[in-house]
This record gives C-alpha cells, structure tokens and sequence, in this order.
C-alpha cells in the first residue's frame, strides 16, 4: 500500500521506526500496519446519514510491524499477525450504547473460552499523540463512564493510550494468573477530523462522526498462545482440534472404523483414524499423551452391534454405548461448550 494514506492517518510518523518501507518506481510503499485507514476509506466511499449509524465494520486484517528481535516471543509477539478489527462509526449520542455493547461483547467471548478472571485498565493520553486536548478529554469521559455504568472495577494506566484516542484494555488471566492483554475498545475523534469524515444530520447539515476501534481476541496468534497456555493444551471438546480418535483392534475392523469415522465427520466433528501397526495399550497411551478428548475402541463385538467402547481423557473407560447414544451424547457437549469433562 501507498505510504501517503498511513502519512495522512498519523500512523507513518507514529509506527515509522517499525514499519516495512520499500519503493517501487519512485513511489514509497508499506506494508500495513493497521487496519484503521482501509475502513475510513470505505466510510468516505460515499455519503452518509445519520440514519445510516451506528455502521460497524470488521474484517480479519493482517498487519506488520518490525518488532525488535529481542521482543520477539513465540506467537505472542511476532511481526506479521492477524487482527479480529472492527471499526464503528457512531453519533455522539450512540457512543456509550456502543462502548458497552462492546463490554458485553468481550466478556461473553471470554467466558465462553473459558477465560473467568479478567483485568480492566483504561489507559490515558500518552506524551505523542495527535488530536486536540478537548477531544482527548470527552473520549477519556466516555469509556470512563461506561465502566462505571457497568459497574466494572479498573485501573487507570496513565499515559499508555493509543496515539490517536484512549482506550480500555481488558486483560485476560489464564491458568497461572499470567496478564494477557488482548481485547481493546479504542474512542476516537482525532482520525474523523483528519480524514474529514462527515454525516449528514436532521438539518442536512454536515457533521463529524465518532469513531470506536474495537478488537475482541486482538492478536489471533496471541490468543492462541494464551489459549494454549491457559489449558495446557488440554482443550474442552469444542476447541479440541481433534476431538475424537478411533482405534480399531485389528485391521480387519479398518473398513468398520472408517465408517465411524465418516459418519462422525458427517455430523461436523473432527475425527482421527489410527490405523499404526501398534499395540492396542500403545495406542490408546498416545492417545492420552495427545489429549484427544474421546477414545474410541472397536472390535468385533462392537462392529457387530454396532457400538463403542468409549474412553474419556481424564476419566478412562466410559464403557460400551450404541454409537447413535455417543454421537448425542458428544454433540450436546460441543453446543454447551462445556469446559472440563
């Protein structure tokens, strides 16, 4: 992308000593850094109303930044990553409305990963910054407010704000108590005035919109990574990347176990074969060892009757059950997002 665009947004200068500069023919180009402009320039794609806001957009934006080497760590920080971005353009008097709908938002999206124990900081003008002191104070007021509304407890953490607005961060906890910080609700006014942003109010008079930037996970490779950490990699059944292995006796039973398989995968879950010329105990071990949530054993008896033997990680040897009961019984678990066996 062209670098006058991130010149005219105040990013250039801001993200300079970390960007991806090159020049083709003449012409300086960056690879983005953030997602902020490309929105605005679908908001200015044509005029707009105030019937028309709040207008939210999201996209799942990969940005680079030339992190120090010494900063560098796994995939909680890394150059290149991919961001869960929205950005909402609002009337003043929405604003609120939209900063708490973004609170309820982060919260039912962190339980629902399991993540009980959050921090919040809301996070103040830092020394380089652009936008009028003014605007800097009524956006401050703004998330401020919110969380008071909500009746959430914060901390304020001076001077650690975006360049361009205030911001709250809700910080995630994981297993250990480690801080991770990913979800950020972002209130600003600076970049609507520097890109001249408008809407046409009740008197078809021009005016400014308010913009929120808001991310949920933030960083989907930081997420992970606390994800990972936050479990051990043990997953509840629904995030388990495989969530169930099936293990045939002997290889005459190959033709059965596929056919579980196959009707498993039907019903939108994701299902190993382990067909190795293995031990049965060796088998059902590694299955252990990978943390696969459920173990299914079959041998004649079961391909007969048309049953498993179920193992559960962490609780061994569920017994037999006709194969309708356990895709039921496994089907309900994933909707309720269960957490731990």
């Amino acid at each position: 992308m062209e670098a006058g665009l991130w010149k005219t947004s105040g990013h250039y200068d801001y993200y300079k000593e970390n960007m991806y500069t090159f020049k083709i023919e003449d012409r300086e180009f960056v690879l983005k850094p953030m997602n902020c402009p490309g929105h605005i320039l679908i908001y200015k794609s044509k005029i707009r109303s105030y019937r028309e806001l709040p207008l939210r957009f999201f996209e799942l934006g990969t940005v680079y930044r030339h992190e120090k080497a010494g900063v560098l760590h796994g995939l909680l920080r890394v150059r290149g990553f991919t961001q869960d971005d929205a950005h909402i353009f609002c009337l003043p008097e929405q604003l609120k409305s939209e900063i708490k709908s973004v609170i309820d938002f982060v919260f039912d999206t962190m339980r629902a990963f399991g993540f009980d124990d959050v921090g919040i900081e809301l996070s103040t003008r830092p020394a380089k910054y652009i936008g009028s002191d003014e605007d800097w104070q009524m956006a401050t007021i703004a998330l401020e407010e919110s969380l008071k509304e909500k009746n959430l407890t914060y901390e304020i953490n001076e001077g650690e704000g975006a360049f361009y607005g205030p911001k709250i961060d809700i910080k995630l906890k994981d297993a250990l108590k480690r801080s991770w910080q990913c979800a950020t609700i972002q209130c600003d006014f600076a970049l609507p005035k520097r890109f001249n942003l408008s809407y046409i109010d009740e008197q078809g008079k021009e005016q400014q919109p308010i913009m929120l930037h808001r991310v949920l996970l933030g960083s989907l490779e930081r997420f992970i990574g606390a994800l990972v950490e936050h479990y051990n990699g043990e997953f509840p059944l629904w995030l388990a990347p495989a969530q169930v292995r099936i293990i045939a006796i002997k290889d005459e039973l190959n033709a059965y176990a596929q056919q579980l398989k196959n009707t498993l995968e039907d019903n939108s879950l994701r299902v190993e074969l382990d067909m190795r010329n293995e031990t049965l105990n060796k088998k059902i071990r590694d299955a252990e060892v990978d943390k696969i949530p459920y173990c299914l054993v079959v041998g004649e008896r079961e391909a007969d009757s048309h049953t498993v033997s179920v193992r559960r990680k962490g609780k061994g040897n569920l017994g037999t059950m006709p194969f309708e009961e356990f895709i039921k019984k496994i089907k309900e678990e994933v909707g309720q997002k269960v957490k731990v066996p």
